[in-house]
């Protein structure tokens, strides 16, 4: 196998994982750095990854009968006072506008962290029957959060993201709602991200801010932290209460209606990148990646051959497939790296050799296995091997994640085991004191607590305390981004 080059410009993995992150990043071309600290620009590629994402939650979205729209960006500060949990919750991130129009304001204006309050505001001016109801609506839009510690994709002063806001009439029908759209993100990042996801609710101290219950689903990363990667929140009527929306229902009295939230950003492109990156880059799932398959002329001075693999390049993309051709001058072996560090689930190698015996040599970005592929029938051999790539590498993250989920039931063991680069599994009393003091001593945080409660022990591994029969509750805790 030839030397790739670029692994030399790539800080190791193993000894200095946040700077090999930073090095995917920037050299496999996703984002650069904006020019206000802690902002980024997404390239082309990256957001192409971005695209691919949202092109499926988008369709999971409205078959769930959900509608897209769009609210300002700017909104007033009073707004966002109006839900105490919220303004308290957010406060330390929030951009706040003084200044426009050459002239002082009279109120401040907030760049939003969150769009539930000024959503609420408008929402209080739609709905007034229970016929109004469900409302469904989602939009994809940026937020800013003026972070301190920011790293590309992973945690930036500004992020693309999809919000999903909904009113329904019964506390049943609002709950249902809120599960079900954890369960469309466990789908995306699981079967189209190959990406494990471990879903649960959140404790008190980690929920959102206003919320009454947070669900969340948390991925891994190569280093053993954990990443919060989708979160749905089932709101009560904490907002429509300080909002007043309020309806008639069909006993005609006027009443608050149960509200959900729910999102996921592109720090679901960090997720991908922490989950199937390796010492030569990226490796991206067939499902998600902007190039599915890149054909590599060996030689440009055949015209023939050529010729040939500008037709296969037309003919798979016209099979559905997402090919592309390099007719670079770049040399064969800078190409082969180039698009190894970019992730390209598969390479097509096209000789002179290949074309006279009438196959193609691939080489699979997961396995970086090679082999040969006849020309007839190319293009269903070539979706079968995707979807092989696709399976094997959810198979390979599955596994991995897994082997690092160990069960401890004590805080010695806890904290080794937490800073050796894993998440544990323990039963943890449910006292915010306990979870506060923990975070506070050691930076190890509660990820959430999965639906499967089986296991749970008489003692809290992180405070020592003896629980009766029914307290407590199994808990995941791990180091974050």
């Amino acid at each position: 196998m030839q030397d790739n080059q670029f692994v030399k410009e790539i800080a190791d993995i193993e000894t200095n994982y946040p700077q090999w992150y930073t090095d995917v990043v920037l050299k496999a071309e996703l984002a650069d750095y904006g020019p206000v600290k802690g902002t980024m620009v997404i390239r082309p590629y990256g957001y192409a990854i971005w695209e691919n994402i949202q092109k499926e939650l988008d369709r999971q979205f409205k078959r769930t009968g959900h509608q897209n729209a769009y609210f300002p960006m700017l909104f007033p500060y009073s707004y966002l006072t109006r839900e105490k949990e919220h303004v308290e919750g957010f406060a330390p991130e929030v951009a706040v506008v003084t200044y426009a129009g050459g002239e002082e304001l009279s109120e401040k204006l907030v760049l939003r962290p969150t769009s539930e309050t000024v959503i609420c505001n408008m929402f209080s001016k739609w709905v007034k029957s229970y016929r109004d109801l469900p409302v469904k609506i989602n939009q994809w839009a940026n937020v800013v959060r003026w972070e301190k510690t920011t790293r590309p994709f992973l945690r930036t002063s500004e992020f693309l993201w999809q919000e999903g806001h909904t009113l329904h009439d019964t506390v049943e029908e609002a709950r249902a709602e809120t599960l079900q759209m954890l369960r469309v993100y466990e789908d995306v990042v699981t079967n189209f991200l190959a990406i494990p996801a471990i879903v649960g609710k959140k404790t008190e101290k980690e929920k959102f801010a206003g919320a009454v219950d947070t669900y969340s689903i948390e991925t891994m990363t190569r280093d053993g932290k954990s990443l919060q990667s989708g979160t749905s929140h089932y709101l009560g009527q904490n907002f429509t209460k300080a909002f007043d929306i309020r309806y008639q229902n069909r006993e005609g009295q006027f009443v608050y209606p149960e509200q959900t939230s729910w999102g996921v950003s592109t720090r679901l492109i960090g997720a991908l990148i922490c989950a199937h990156g390796d010492q030569r880059g990226l490796a991206l799932p067939p499902k998600i990646a902007p190039i599915q398959v890149i054909l590599v002329p060996i030689t440009l001075k055949n015209d023939g051959l050529v010729a040939f693999c500008k037709d296969l390049n037309t003919k798979l993309q016209d099979a559905g497939i997402r090919a592309e051709i390099d007719l670079s001058d770049n040399s064969a072996g800078f190409k082969f790296n180039k698009y190894e560090l970019k992730g390209v689930p598969l390479r097509l190698e096209i000789g002179n050799r290949d074309l006279d015996n009438g196959v193609v040599t691939y080489c699979r970005r997961d396995t970086l296995e090679k082999g040969t592929l006849s020309i007839e029938n190319i293009e269903n051999q070539i979706i079968k091997l995707l979807d092989e790539i696709q399976a094997n590498m959810l198979r390979i993250a599955t596994e991995k994640t897994n082997s690092h989920i160990i069960d401890v039931d004590n805080r010695e063991d806890l904290v080794k085991t937490v800073n050796a680069g894993n998440f544990v599994r323990v039963t943890w009393c449910g006292d915010r004191a306990c979870e506060e003091k923990l975070k506070d001593e050691t930076a190890i945080t509660s990820r959430c607590m999965p639906f499967d409660q089986t296991g749970k022990k008489n003692i809290c591994a992180c405070c020592g305390k003896k629980l009766k029969d029914g307290e407590g509750y199994i808990t995941l805790f791990a180091k974050s981004y």
